[in-house]
């Protein structure tokens, strides 16, 4: 095959027609001029355009991918192949629009929308492309090109335009191809449902006229042909071996990707065991061609989802003893055939226990005393397959006899056990894999035998087995990478004197050791074959590392992995390597032997811990650390493996052991986030069945929406979500208000909405699945009745503290329908753009449900600490008790409350209000004069309320209860007169009624009450001893609101789980920057009960049209898509959503720029009529503008290390427009500088420690950060920094952009190179808006921070021509600024405050801070 996209180079984002034009493609770009991109002239079909000018030229080049990229950049297809795509274009021009898609599927762009305005052209594009798929004359490399377009159609079956042509290619139909009528009716037996679907495709050819049978004939014998034609391939001997082999690999990833999912599994999988595909595959010269690794690891992924223990009809998952006994019922049928047929030869087969029997060996060692022809009679008997065209190549001899019967009869492990065999701990083989490092070569020209992230799955079990596999695999070839960058930092040498080895270089993340001390090795554990526990100690030497460095080894926690190295670059020692069968990377490095170990403590030379030597001091000094004992538990199995080699003369993989190597502690998770995945995988974790099909992706995509399920509730207290009856109607569009009986017609909130029953409707004959797809939306029926019920909220006590806290947001409908199908069961998608109030949304259905719902408890996840601080910052303003909320994880501190919300902080908070509500029951003592220590302990006052407050209470109660009680009687006979002194007098008033009075003494006695329930939930804290105890005890028993990260519920999932933790609900905000595993592990945080998840909520916050999650290697974000997040696989499924439609962040103007990515996103009033958006940015003509940014002394882009990209006239640029606007007097705080580089990041913070920082004019803006790091944050003023002058580079990525252009609330300045950007296409619609002001800064002089003038005054400005011309204005400026300080202050004054900012500047100048940049240095390199 000729080479694919992206076959010349590793993963870059050089993707766009400026790519074209600065590699010296200008061929391409003369032909897209002339005849697409700068023609007015209505588009015709041109053959000697494709043929001789675009076609020719391909082919006389091979396809190169460079070449590629450059037409898919240049829009061919959208603006040409399509465009003129009619039933009478060239074969050349359909293989054109094939290779375009196959382009733009690897780059992972939008294809299908291109073809959405003509359908039944598409349909007859898509045939002529399936019959293409089986013209042989074709050269390979054009059908390999065709296929990818088959297999980017089947990935794509959420468009109904792709999955009306595919679904008839997999359909009942095919098995007209099964080898015999007899086969067929034994797999119709299976299932009533069977029948009656062949039944009807029976009647549907029937029916049909002469060129639709000939239509349904293709389609039904289309795979089949296809298969046949690999079969071919795969035996063919000619001198196409390359190209055959590309093909081959691209057609199984084809029958990977059909067998994974059950819509195209259904039929397809009976078909390819009926083929014997696998066998046939096995005995291939292809796949026993040793340097054919890659496909043989194709074709291990194929054989795992061929033989996936599940009923391909009904998607039930079997367990493990279902998947044996189906095992067995398969022997039991070879065993009687082998009895009724041969039983003089395979009487002992057949009289054997299925274990003697289902292995390869076993079963082979039986089948050898049958001749060739009783073989290919025992394959009759049972329905086996053994005849083939002649011209397709199978050899049907006895080898292939009995690999077809082995390979149907021999038992294979199942999933559960390949994932408990696999270690999650990586060794120097694990690393070194060469499946794992092809993954890291990826470039698009070939499949990879990793597994793929679908739209549906087969089984949750399926699913976390695809999550383990490629996370095991992502976390493997991050550690690879941290190694190999510590080992060539650490520079290993032989030493020629001594033939040790040295190490010439330094890394802070690596040390030299001698060999490790084996401390202890534990007996196994009962039914383990391995040691418990395996302790090892490390010296380290420490005394030339500097006091950072030093500090952090020192920080080393339990649990952190760290990893043991043998290193050596002597010449035995490689060949020693060679002979273990270590891959070339790992010898080229030097390294021998990895071991992974888990840290116990770190301890000093003395063997003391690091927390009793802190600040210990010598004769009044610190004296400077020498040595550092690391104790560490070895990788237990990996232990047991090394001592038998040991045992049998091998050398001590131990002995050799040089080199520590620690990892930092962001990065070094994945271990419990493996076990995690791992211990799931194994356990059957059941979902809730109302969910279980949704996740999967099957059936009705509305089945989990409360409007379907039967357990919807019939009413619900909305509290304060409405501010007044007016905010109830206007919330509630469409509805019917109907108060109660005993209400008027108007009242204030709170409300308690009731929807009123509806008329039953008609019921559908039957619902197909395209009926169910098409009702994406089944909200709520227009016109229903809602009934509001009013009451009075309760009486809470006499005090300012008791008044509840109230909700003060003004929601729209869309946020009240949000609400409200949160408050209510089942699965709620919230689909929340740029500035519409996601976070507060979500913090109402939280404070709903705490309040309806006393009894369930709620588990709040999000991506980032910091949204998950903000959205819990919003939850403790509201009417919860500080009690019931808990936050876990490292990000509780960055909270700003005076309170703790973590474990131990709630702890020692519940022990500070014991102190506190116990005073309380003292002085309540004291009211009723009653002697004793009551407030002594929480059991001591449980007592007192038992004696004196309840029984106080009580006859109160039956003294106004009297019907001639008065309510000066009321007061007069209230018993808690001397407690509430010291409350807001007078308690009461002075002419109220008798039910005032009640109602006055009832909130007395609820905030009496409320401190005795509050010292019952303390009193736990009193009787348990540990700490750990009591943190244990707030989690399980206590909290009702808990929050973590996602990263935190994987980590500590077996640890949460493992204490019994129970909850109802789950909120999950930026669910679309979470891993498809991260959003699935919160689910599953609890053991589950009465044979699944008790979940009775899960809500999904976020936009799938902003970042999706970030993924850095390109073989799993682009090929197994595990950027994927289950929120936009929902999405994509046509599970309904909740669209907020009105943001309130960003000016008017400014949202224009990307509400066009949304559907009907309007502007809230108050940024509509608001004065601060309605006054214009003081200095600046306009409130955003793109700042065109010419190359700067000669440059544009650079790029100091690979990916770290920088583009100084923009730093500069950047920076000259913040000191500007700090003149005018705009505050620090208010400004963002954001660009879409960390290379740029750094430049620029670079730049502002030279010029800013130490400037008290200037200072640093509020953030100097990257796009992505950005997202879920906003400023007022922004300045964005696009960077790229070559390339469009991941902007073309639109969501990126939408981020980037989302952030600003008041002002927006876009520095880029405009001709690179706005060719686009994807960011056609943004860059349109935008070219509509002048690409020149246009700035309004005598301005200061406020201005008076509005955003529509006309005013004339002042055009900055480029850079330097701002910089000389800002200088300009700045001398002003000076003379007129001087003016005011003193010329001493001012010029001792300049003297010293300037001589604080040109010491920065000497000593900047590269931080941050060599950080991201050491990153890359």
């Amino acid at each position: 095959m000729a080479p694919g996209p992206g076959a010349d180079a590793r993963y870059t984002d050089s993707h766009d027609p400026g790519f074209i034009v600065n590699n010296g493609v200008d061929h391409w770009t003369q032909i897209a001029n002339e005849h697409w991109l700068k023609t007015s002239r209505s588009k015709k079909v041109k053959p000697d355009v494709i043929k001789r000018d675009i076609w020719d030229v391909l082919e006389k080049g091979g396809f190169e991918s460079k070449s590629l990229l450059a037409l898919e950049n240049l829009q061919l297809l959208e603006y040409y192949l399509w465009p003129v795509y009619n039933e009478d274009s060239s074969n050349h021009h359909v293989i054109l629009v094939a290779i375009m898609v196959y382009v733009k599927h690897w780059e992972n762009l939008p294809i299908w929308e291109i073809f959405a305005d003509r359908p039944s052209d598409f349909s007859s594009l898509f045939r002529r492309i399936l019959s293409m798929t089986l013209d042989i004359s074709l050269h390979i490399p054009i059908r390999t090109y065709l296929l990818s377009f088959i297999i980017s159609a089947f990935q794509s079956l959420d468009s109904g335009m792709v999955r009306k042509e595919c679904a008839p290619l997999v359909s009942i139909a095919i098995w007209h191809n099964l080898a015999s009528d007899a086969a067929r009716e034994h797999k119709l037996e299976r299932h009533g449902q069977l029948k009656r679907a062949w039944r009807a495709s029976a009647k549907r050819y029937d029916a049909a006229d002469e060129p639709t049978k000939a239509k349904l004939r293709f389609e039904r014998s289309w795979l089949y042909s296809l298969v046949l034609d690999f079969f071919a391939m795969l035996y063919d001997s000619t001198e196409q071996v390359a190209d055959n082999l590309m093909y081959c690999e691209r057609f199984i990833e084809f029958l990977t990707d059909l067998d994974s999912q059950l819509p195209t599994r259904r039929y397809v999988n009976t078909l390819l065991l009926d083929l014997n595909l696998l066998p046939i595959i096995r005995l291939s010269p292809v796949f026993n061609d040793g340097d054919n690794g890659q496909l043989r690891d194709l074709y291990n992924l194929l054989l795992h989802f061929v033989y996936f223990s599940i009923d391909d009809h009904t998607g039930a998952q079997y367990s493990r003893e279902e998947s044996y006994q189906a095992h067995c019922t398969n022997l039991a049928r070879l065993q009687k055939t082998a009895l009724s047929h041969f039983k003089a030869k395979l009487t002992i087969l057949a009289l054997s226990n299925y274990a003697a029997i289902d292995k390869r060996t076993e079963l082979e060692g039986h089948l050898a005393a049958l001749t060739d022809l009783e073989l290919a009679e025992l394959c009759a008997h049972l329905e086996l397959r053994t005849n083939y065209p002649k011209s397709k190549s199978v050899v049907i001899d006895r080898k292939f006899l009995i690999e077809v019967l082995l390979c149907t009869y021999e038992r294979r492990s199942t999933f559960q056990e390949v994932v408990g065999e696999m270690n999650i701990l990586p060794t120097e083989n694990a690393l070194f894999e060469p499946t794992l490092l092809r993954n890291e070569t990826y470039n698009g020209t070939r499949p990879l035998a990793i597994p793929k992230l679908n739209l549906q799955y087969l089984s949750v079990g399926d699913f976390l087995w695809r999550s383990f596999i490629l996370h095991r695999c992502e976390s493997f070839f991050e550690i690879r990478k941290d190694i190999e960058d510590a080992l060539k930092r650490l520079q290993p040498r032989t030493s020629q004197s001594a033939g040790s080895t040295r190490f010439d270089g330094f890394s802070k993340m690596a040390l030299p050791i001698s060999k490790p001390v084996i401390l202890e090795a534990a007996p196994p554990k009962v039914g383990e074959d391995i040691p418990a526990f395996v302790r090892a100690e490390i010296l380290l030497d420490v005394s030339r590392l500097n006091e950072g460095v030093r500090r952090d080894w020192d920080s080393l926690r339990r649990e952190d992995v760290v990893f043991l190295m043998a290193v050596s670059t002597s010449d035995e020692s490689l060949t020693m390597m060679h002979g273990h069968g270590i891959q070339g990377a790992a010898r080229e490095l030097g390294l021998h032997h990895l071991r992974s170990a888990t840290v116990v403590q770190m301890l000093d030379e003395n063997g003391r811990s690091l927390r009793q030597t802190a600040g210990v001091e010598t004769n009044g000094h610190l004296t400077r650390p020498r040595l550092r004992r690391l104790v560490v538990s070895l990788d237990a199995l990996m232990y047991k493996v090394d001592s038998e080699k040991a045992a049998k003369g091998k050398a001590d993989v131990y002995e050799a052991m040089n080199v520590v190597v620690r990892r930092k502690g962001r990065e070094n998770n994945f271990k419990p986030i493996l076990e995690s995945i791992q211990t799931l995988a194994l356990s059957d974790v059941p979902l809730p069945s109302w969910l279980q099909e949704v996740f999967l992706g099957y059936g009705d995509p509305s089945s989990a929406n409360y409007t379907r399920l039967p357990n919807r509730l019939k009413a619900i207290d909305f509290r304060d979500t409405f501010l007044s009856w007016q905010h109830l109607v206007e919330s509630l569009p469409g509805k019917t208000i109907q108060p109660s009986d005993d209400a008027e017609s108007s009242f204030g909130p709170p409300y308690i909405l009731e929807a009123m029953p509806q008329s039953p409707q008609p019921l559908a004959t039957k619902s197909t699945k395209k009926r169910r797809r098409e009702e994406v939306e089944p909200m709520q029926q227009a016109g229903e009745a809602i009934k509001v019920s009013p009451y009075k909220p309760q009486n809470t006590g006499p005090y300012p503290t008791d008044t509840p806290k109230t909700n003060q947001i003004h929601f729209t409908p869309a946020q009240v329908e949000a609400i409200t199908s949160g408050s209510q069961p089942g699965l709620t998608i919230i689909v929340g753009p740029p500035g519409t109030g996601k976070t507060d949304v979500a913090t109402q259905i939280i404070n709903n449900l705490y309040h309806n719902f006393p009894g369930q408890r709620t588990l709040l996840v999000a991506h980032s600490n910091q949204a998950l601080n903000q959205l819990f910052q919003k939850i403790i303003a509201l009417d919860i008790d500080e009690r019931h909320l808990l936050r876990l994880g490292h990000g509780e501190e960055d909270l700003e409350t005076n309170a703790s919300y973590s474990k131990h902080g709630r702890v020692e908070s519940f022990l500070e209000n014991r102190a506190k509500y116990l005073a309380e029951v003292d002085r309540l003592a004291a009211n009723f004069g009653a002697p004793g220590a009551h407030g002594n302990s929480c059991e001591t006052a449980g007592y007192f309320n038992s004696v004196y407050v309840k029984p106080a209470w009580t006859n109160y109660l039956a003294i106004v209860s009297s019907a001639e009680a008065t309510a000066m009687d009321a007061v007069e006979a209230f018993p808690f007169h001397n407690y509430f002194q010291d409350a807001p007098q007078p308690l009461f008033p002075s002419d109220g009624s008798k039910e005032q009075i009640l109602d006055v003494a009832t909130g007395c006695q609820r905030h009496v009450e409320k401190i005795f329930s509050e010292l019952e939930d303390i009193r736990p804290f009193e009787i348990l001893r540990t700490s750990k105890d009591k943190a244990n005890y707030l989690l399980v028993k206590e909290a009702r609101i808990i929050a973590m990260t996602s990263t935190h519920a994987a980590m500590r999932r077996q640890e949460i789980a493992g204490l019994g933790f129970h909850y109802d609900n789950v909120v999950m905000e930026e669910a679309a920057q979470i891993t498809e595993i991260e959003n699935f592990i919160p689910l599953a945080l609890q053991t589950p009960k009465n044979g699944q998840l008790p979940l009775q909520r899960v809500v999904l916050c976020g936009d799938h049209l902003q970042n999706s999650p970030i993924v850095q290697n390109l073989a799993f974000r682009q090929y197994a898509n595990l950027e994927q997040s289950l929120f936009l696989r929902l999405v994509r499924l046509g599970v309904p959503t909740i669209n907020l439609d009105q943001q309130g962040r960003a000016r008017p103007t400014i949202a224009e720029l990307y509400k066009w990515r949304y559907r009907q996103l309007g502007n809230l009033p108050a940024v509509e009529n608001g004065s601060e958006f309605k006054q214009a940015n003081p200095g600046f003509r306009y409130d955003y503008q793109f700042v065109n940014v010419p190359e700067y002394k000669g440059l544009g882009e650079m790029e100091p290390t690979p990916h770290f990209i920088q583009n100084l006239g923009e730093a500069e640029y950047a920076v000259a427009i913040y000191q500007y606007m700090r003149l005018l007097g705009y505050p620090a705080s208010r400004i963002s500088i954001l660009t879409t580089y960390a290379g740029q990041r750094s430049l620029i913070k670079d730049v502002l420690n030279h010029r800013c920082a130490k400037n008290r004019l200037f200072g640093l803006p509020r953030i100097v950060t990257t796009v992505d790091k950005y997202q879920g944050e906003q400023n007022d003023y922004v300045i964005l920094s696009l960077t790229r002058t070559s390339r469009v580079g991941y902007l073309r990525d639109i969501r990126r952009l939408t981020v980037a252009l989302s952030r600003a609330r008041l002002g927006l300045y876009i520095l880029g190179r405009r001709e690179v950007f706005e060719s686009c296409y994807e960011l056609k619609e943004a860059f349109n808006r935008l070219s509509k002001r002048p690409d020149r800064l246009i700035l309004v002089t005598g301005e200061t921070f406020p201005t008076p003038r509005l955003l529509e005054d006309e005013v004339d400005g002042t055009e900055m021509e480029g850079v330097e011309h701002l910089g000389q204005y800002v200088y300009e400026m700045t001398q002003a600024k000076i003379a007129v300080l001087k003016a005011e202050t003193g010329e001493q004054g001012v010029m001792q405050t300049i003297a010293e900012d300037l001589e604080m500047a040109e010491a920065d100048d000497e000593d900047i801070d590269h931080t941050d940049e060599l950080e991201e240095l050491e990153n890359i390199q």
